[in-house]
């Protein structure tokens, strides 16, 4: 499978220090919805803890990405949705056990109110691009 092509600072752009400004692919687009910390049975993993759901989300994205046939390597762009930005470390602990450093996908981060059960402290939705 080839690689999406990334570029982490282009000119004129500060670079960045966790993702990339700019990834591209050809091929099928693959969409994943957001996802958040539940395990196989529907019920929560990490009540409170922000690294334990981070992890589970992170296992749950691999999952969904394995069934569509490709892994975190043709991630062009992940959205992260927190209820507290201060859980940005965990999401990049468990996106640094799934993901290459030098594979970072395009990313953003938004700081939202709540996230549809007051549990949830994050969602992560995905974009990847596997080749034809």
């Amino acid at each position: 499978m080839s690689e999406p092509t990334r570029i982490p600072a282009p000119d004129g752009v500060a670079p960045a220090a966790h993702y990339s400004h700019v990834v591209m692919g050809t091929g099928r687009l693959v969409a994943i919805s957001g996802q958040v910390a539940l395990d196989e049975n529907g019920e929560l993993v990490g009540e409170g803890d922000p690294d334990a759901q981070a992890r589970q989300v992170f296992e749950n994205l691999r999952r969904c990405l394995a069934a569509a046939g490709t892994t975190f390597d043709h991630v062009v762009k992940l959205t992260y949705y927190l209820t507290d930005t201060a859980h940005l470390p965990a999401i990049r602990a468990a996106r640094e056990a799934h993901m290459n450093a030098d594979r970072l996908p395009a990313s953003s981060a938004v700081r939202v109110a709540g996230l549809v059960r007051p549990e949830f402290l994050m969602e992560v939705e995905a974009f990847a691009v596997l080749p034809e």
